[in-house]
């Protein structure tokens, strides 16, 4: 029964405060953001300028040339991290679900059995991103404290989902919760931590395509 209380707070309030905190977050780092402002270009626009910011939102995710060549696993790992992420929390069906609930939306998910293939192959990337950090001499120089949380806090996540779908180490009921307050933590500290890049990327990648492409520089 405690299991049980424990597991219908978390899918209620506390999920509704961690999902508010996280909206307010957004918001105000944001607001932050663009609050900054932008000097006026008095510049001529180029009117042949390679590209534009909608174009580098895109370009942006593909590695520059030779990069790849020269670390190979930060941009493999990272690539399946971020794909094993995005359709574990978007393609999966109880997941699905659970946005259906909150927001009154759904749509088509995976299969079970090819979710449950992505988390693993996630997990490992996220594994393979820390030891490189830790080898990598200047990756492990400008590493700090919020690095390695960032990395806890989205490890953590999908291990105890991968866990509670398997009902390993922990009754099952109290798997679940502690998955979802681990998700619940994510969405609290996300705003203040570098995973707000998740949100901060899209503008930044328009701003920097869009006033190259004023001044004629690729980007």
């Amino acid at each position: 029964m405690e299991h049980l209380a424990l597991l219908t707070f978390v899918r209620g309030p506390a999920l509704d405060w961690s999902l508010g905190l996280c909206a307010a977050g957004i918001i105000l780092r944001l607001f932050e953001t663009l609050g900054l402002g932008r000097k006026a270009d008095l510049a001529k626009p180029r009117d042949d300028g390679p590209g534009s910011g909608w174009q580098t939102i895109f370009t942006r995710s593909i590695p520059p040339a030779g990069m790849f060549r020269r670390d190979p696993l930060t941009y493999v790992a990272g690539y399946v991290f971020h794909f094993g992420l995005l359709a574990t929390i978007v393609l999966f069906v109880p997941h699905i679900e659970v946005i259906r609930g909150v927001f009154g939306v759904s749509w088509p998910g995976l299969p079970g059995p090819l979710v449950d293939v992505l988390t693993v192959a996630s997990l490992v990337a996220l594994i393979l991103l820390l030891v490189h950090r830790f080898y990598s001499p200047v990756k492990r120089l400008l590493s700090g404290i919020d690095d390695y949380l960032s990395w806890v806090l989205t490890f953590l996540p999908l291990l105890t989902g991968y866990l509670a779908f398997h009902h390993l180490l922990l009754e099952y009921t109290l798997m679940l919760a502690v998955h979802i307050i681990s998700v619940e933590l994510l969405l609290v500290i996300l705003p203040f931590t570098k995973l707000f890049h998740s949100v901060s990327l899209w503008f930044s990648r328009w701003y920097n395509g869009d006033i190259n492409a004023r001044k004629g520089v690729a980007s």
